[in-house]
């Protein structure tokens, strides 16, 4: 009889080891991977890209039955800096050229070129950015009156907003609105003062570096 306890006792102890055995051999579960969350867009770096646009404005003095409109076209450079809240604060310096003009009792006006070095003020929704800006201002404009010409460079001021998106980390979109007043200067060939306004609606794409 011990006999018999003794045998199943030592056959118990011999499976018990081999299923413990059986257990350490098998692998652990493979742990569950972590997400990541995916990296917030920083507008923070230095910028280049393009633009066109519309642009409709009016004249002063001489120029006061004037109304030029017409196609413009440019580029722009510049800065962002996006703060830890979501502010950002950047520095844009852009040129246009095209074919904004008018005339009137044979009195003719064309903005020749305009450009601007402005300030820029926004909130950053990740890759959504609305902002307003505002700066220095600059244009050539030319006067004809029955053939003979004469033309000055303005220096004024500009202010607008508008909206831009990041298409990818490096591409981003742009609409913009910008009011301009060029203030006033004497032209030679009619022998008065004239200013200059115009409002500019455009879009723009941007590298940012």
């Amino acid at each position: 009889m011990k006999s018999v306890l003794l045998i199943g006792a030592t056959v118990g102890a011999l499976a018990s080891g081999s299923a413990m055995a059986a257990d350490l051999a098998r692998p652990a579960p493979a742990a569950a991977p972590v997400a990541q969350p995916a990296p917030v867009f920083s507008w923070t770096g230095f910028y280049i890209g393009g633009n066109a646009g519309y642009s409709w404005g009016s004249g002063s003095g001489a120029l006061g039955g004037v109304n030029g409109d017409g196609w413009l076209a440019g580029g722009q450079i510049g800065y962002n800096y996006q703060f830890q809240n979501n502010v950002l604060v950047g520095l844009e310096a852009d040129i246009q050229g095209g074919d904004v003009s008018g005339g009137a009792l044979g009195l003719d006006s064309k903005l020749d070129y305009l450009g601007t070095v402005r300030a820029r003020v926004g909130y950053a929704f990740d890759r959504v950015l609305p902002y307003v800006t505002g700066g220095l201002a600059y244009g050539r404009n030319t006067i004809t009156d029955y053939g003979f010409e004469s033309a000055n460079t303005h220096v004024g001021w500009t202010a607008g907003a508008g909206i831009e998106y990041a298409l990818t980390n490096n591409w981003t979109a742009r609409a913009e609105y910008l009011y301009t007043d060029l203030g006033s200067k004497t032209y030679d060939n009619i022998g008065t003062d004239v200013g200059v306004t115009s409002s500019t609606a455009r879009l723009g794409i941007n590298y940012k570096f």
